[in-house]
């Protein structure tokens, strides 16, 4: 017999106001995660050690690049969650448009992130792949924040258990449950960006893609494995143990794991020279003013 639960945190799910205006903790996560993708981003773009001459974004089209994130992964994640939960938009459809009381797939949000990424390239004639490395890692950092959010919500809790750290969620339950968003902030968040430091400070950045499918291998498989601590969403197709959350995961560590053997093989990013022109064996070829 279980003798002591930890008691749940409760904690208002409005950080503070101003004025009228509620700020939640989800809108603090989501910017928050902005502002570290966009500090992470410039730091990378300005460390020439980081990339050995390779080309990547300058400095001054980083803020063009975070705010294209920004409105692909709000844009993606609302319309992902309107996807695979229909009912719950037919009825109220503004609500879609309601960012700031949370929710959005994660999976539809970095679709709208990779397509934001996507216009950013064309429009300056620069490499997807590089553009989306600079991002990974501050992304992670999203996610972890984003994980914790989910926690003082509260919502995605676990699944019951007779862990000493389980909790008895509001909501949820009289049962005793996983922590399952605290998992998710240290796996899919930190862990993910502890990995993605140490490859980035092994020269990762100098193979574009290689950050990026790491990201998405690494966040994969984390959120496989927190998905058997993790109380799946009813709303959604479940069988037996795999869960909806595992079978979305799976694109991503199938694409990661393509992405990271695409930028292994591929020949690295060759050198440019201070008039913008790449080194290729010995000898120059132009490069756009793009």
């Amino acid at each position: 017999m279980r003798l002591l639960v930890i008691p749940y945190p409760t904690i208002d799910t409005v950080a503070f106001h101003i004025g009228p205006l509620s700020i939640s903790w989800y809108a603090l996560a989501f910017s928050g995660g902005l502002i570290c993708m966009w500090i992470c981003a410039l730091f990378l773009v300005k460390r020439d050690a980081y990339w050995n001459g390779a080309t990547r974004p300058k400095p001054a089209d980083v803020d063009y690049l975070i705010l294209s994130i920004f409105a692909g992964t709000a844009i993606g994640g609302r319309l992902g969650e309107a996807l695979i939960k229909p009912a719950s938009y037919l009825t109220h459809p503004v609500a879609i448009l309601e960012v700031w009381n949370g929710g959005g797939l994660f999976f539809g949000a970095m679709v709208g992130a990779c397509v934001a990424a996507w216009i950013f390239a064309r429009h300056n004639k620069s490499s997807l792949l590089t553009a989306l490395d600079i991002c990974s890692a501050g992304g992670a950092i999203g996610v972890c924040f984003g994980r914790i959010a989910n926690f003082i919500r509260p919502e995605l809790w676990g699944r019951p258990t007779n862990v000493p750290w389980a909790m008895v969620f509001p909501g949820a339950g009289p049962l005793p449950r996983h922590p399952s968003q605290i998992y998710e902030a240290v796996l899919e968040g930190l862990a993910v960006f502890v990995i993605l430091c140490f490859a980035i400070r092994a020269g990762a950045l100098k193979r574009p893609g290689l950050v990026t499918g790491l990201f998405g291998l690494g966040y994969g498989v984390a959120r496989i494995f927190c998905e058997f601590f993790k109380e799946p969403d009813p709303d959604l197709f479940n069988f037996s143990f795999v869960t909806m959350g595992m079978l979305l995961s799976l694109p991503m560590v199938a694409v990661g794991a393509l992405v990271i053997g695409f930028a292994l093989y591929h020949p690295s990013q060759p050198r440019a020279d201070k008039q913008g022109t790449a080194l290729r064996g010995g000898t120059r070829t132009s490069r756009g003013n793009g």
